[in-house]
């Protein structure tokens, strides 16, 4: 149980490294994610206020992120690990870890996008974007938990 709670940390910073990385204002999807939010639609002088206001507060917001993404990689670390240790093969320790996601994840983002008030214009790819994102950090997560079993 050690081992898959220290996987289970380890798969929150993945999703910390792709979450910074994937929503970064440099990158195509991190420019639709800022749109997402309005930011663009913010002079530059507002844009550097929110950034301010925003920054005393980001650390709590980081801390729920991550306890947020352990409870998410604990369920990809076990998956995979006990799958494996039963004697499944990690493909198919994968494909549980992917039904997850569509079954779970790829629903509970859809619907936060279809109800939120955003610009219809890239709610679509926003879902994409948001979707990919989350398998990516899992697929990572679960060839890391492969590689301790």
């Amino acid at each position: 149980m050690t081992t898959i709670i220290l996987l289970s940390l380890a798969g929150a910073v993945i999703a910390a490294v792709v979450g910074t990385v994937w929503y970064s204002d440099k990158t195509p999807t991190g420019k639709i994610h800022m749109k997402y939010l309005g930011f663009y639609n913010l002079s530059p002088e507002e844009q550097k206020q929110k950034i301010a206001e925003a920054k005393p507060k980001m650390w709590k917001m980081y801390v729920a992120q991550m306890a947020l993404s352990f409870l998410t990689a604990f369920s990809v670390v076990f998956i995979v690990t006990m799958g494996m240790i039963n004697g499944l093969s990690f493909g198919v320790a994968l494909g549980f870890v992917a039904m997850n996601w569509l079954c779970f994840i790829v629903p509970i983002i859809g619907t936060g996008i279809l109800w939120s008030n955003c610009d219809r214009s890239i709610a679509w790819q926003k879902f994409f974007s948001d979707i990919a994102s989350n398998l990516v950090t899992l697929v990572l997560t679960a060839l890391l938990a492969s590689l301790f079993v």
